[in-house]
């Protein structure tokens, strides 16, 4: 991670000056300069991609004991070099301390993930209408991945789909957002270029809209791993569709977390805190809606706010801190017309709606209603809006009254009546007795509606559809005669 390795260049297999220009590498919390980074054009995201599909082939007949095993050096270096990485994360995206070791814990156990995957792409011996003639399907790298990243997770969120695309004999074209670039693109390139893996076969540009929409376009690239708002992945989903590619979309959410009548609310206080509140609420499975029965609710809201009150905010990167600072000021600035907003519009502001700099106060609404705009809307920052119900029924029509369809997590005494709540509502991962942030890697991860396009990155078997086709091959020993 030495900057002299890095600075102001971009990554296409060796690092290089060339880029159309440079980004400011700043840190959020002081606006301090940590470093320069160059950034693509879409001229330097062409030549990535071309570069990418004269490398990839050779990367994909390579043994695959030894594609695994660039892998395994690769989780290995993450599990290294975690510390100097970690500092990045911190530093770089206002993470605490916690988060940004799960990214790098996460980093690792990925690429040891991926490292499966090599030996496990199999196909099937297929019946032969004609028993001279052998049958059988395989599945076949897709050529060039192209991954766009986001700031919020950035080396997870982008590792997880550079792994196994890379272990299955791809190459990839990694373009990071340029606010994270050094922690969500400059970390993986180091790690795989120190793991050993050929030149060409992964390229780090980081980019504007512009490079994102050249590097859907081109054609090259025949998957898109995309992560980002659901306005964004609108236009790359259909971009996408335009060049007859596949794209693997997941973006935004609104998650609810129902708490019924019969929950330990100590604990769910607990579990909504963490839910709204990690990462200063950035993250797409963020409880967005607190769904709680009116019978505990203002115990609920109560306790809510007064850990919202006590959680420390401040600089993670010099002091023990709960929550970090908002990525930039424009991302602030709609956190808090939201805010302001929903009190307008009638909400009881019971804790937060304050900020100092990017610092925003952890922020608890109570009495909001369905057409509330931080209820009804992505707020992306740390604000939990609570809203009350009377009967299950009730509470499940208002689960389901959102675009999104990400996380959920229904808090109850009763494990199976709170399954047998969470089945009737659409969403891509559910959580009983559990807040609605989590991933592992060895799951498939995705949402249903506007969350996603059901496309799932995680697991073997998600892995494999995404990232590879299936060929049919028949094979006989002599010609096929015909009457023509």
């Amino acid at each position: 991670m030495n900057p002299a390795i890095w600075q102001g260049k971009i990554f296409t297999g060796s690092w290089e000056f060339g880029a159309a220009a440079d980004v400011q590498i700043t840190e959020p919390a002081t606006g301090e300069t940590l470093g320069t980074l160059g950034v693509g054009s879409s001229a330097d995201i062409d030549q990535a991609c071309k570069t990418a599909a004269a490398a990839q082939q050779a990367w994909a007949g390579t043994p695959f004991e030894d594609r695994a095993a660039i892998l395994r050096r690769a989780a290995a270096l993450f599990e290294q070099h975690e510390e100097e990485i970690r500092t990045w994360i911190i530093r770089e995206s206002g993470s605490i301390s916690p988060k940004a070791q799960l990214e790098t814990r996460h980093a690792a156990l990925e690429s040891y993930e991926a490292a499966s995957l090599p030996s496990r792409a199999q196909g099937d011996l297929l019946p032969a209408a004609d028993p001279s003639r052998i049958s059988f399907s395989r599945r076949t790298p897709v050529g060039v991945v192209g991954v766009i990243a986001p700031f919020n997770f950035p080396l997870l969120l982008a590792i997880r789909a550079v792994a196994p695309a890379l272990a299955l004999g791809n190459a990839v074209v990694l373009k990071p957002d340029t606010r994270t670039a050094v922690s969500g693109g400059v970390a993986i390139a180091r790690v795989f270029e120190e793991a050993g893996l050929p030149a060409g076969v992964l390229q780090m540009v980081p980019g504007d809209a512009e490079a994102g929409a050249t590097l859907v376009a081109n054609d090259a690239v025949r998957v898109i791993a995309f992560t980002g708002s659901t306005a964004a992945g609108r236009h790359v989903g259909a971009a996408a569709a335009k060049h007859l590619k596949r794209a693997h979309l997941e973006l935004g959410g609104n998650s609810a977390i129902i708490v019924l009548e019969d929950a330990d609310i100590d604990l769910a206080a607990a579990a909504g805190a963490w839910g709204s509140f990690l990462h200063q609420g950035q993250i797409c499975m963020t409880a967005g809606r607190h769904i709680v029965h009116e019978s505990v609710a203002d115990e609920y809201v109560a306790k809510l706010a007064e850990k919202a009150r006590n959680l420390p905010v401040g600089n993670p990167a010099t002091g023990e801190v709960a929550l970090g600072p908002i990525i930039d000021k424009r991302q602030l600035e709609n956190i808090h017309r939201l805010v302001t907003d929903s009190v307008a519009s009638g909400a009881t502001l019971a804790a937060g709606g304050e900020f100092d700099g990017l610092y925003y106060r952890p922020t608890v609404l109570d009495d909001v209603r369905p057409d509330t705009p931080a209820y009804c809307q992505e707020v992306f920052g740390p604000v939990a809006p609570v809203i009350r119900f009377r009967t299950i029924e009730e509470a499940i029509d208002l689960a389901k009254d959102t675009e999104y369809g990400l996380s959920l997590s229904v808090m109850s005494g009763n494990a199976m009546n709170a399954w047998n709540v969470a089945r009737q509502i659409p969403s891509g991962l559910v959580h009983i007795n559990d807040q609605t942030v989590a991933d592992e890697a060895h799951i498939p991860f995705g949402g249903v509606g506007n969350s996603g396009n059901g496309s799932r990155i995680g697991g073997a078997e998600a892995n494999i559809e995404s990232f590879t086709d299936i060929q049919w091959v028949t094979l006989q020993q002599e010609a096929a005669r015909y009457p023509f």
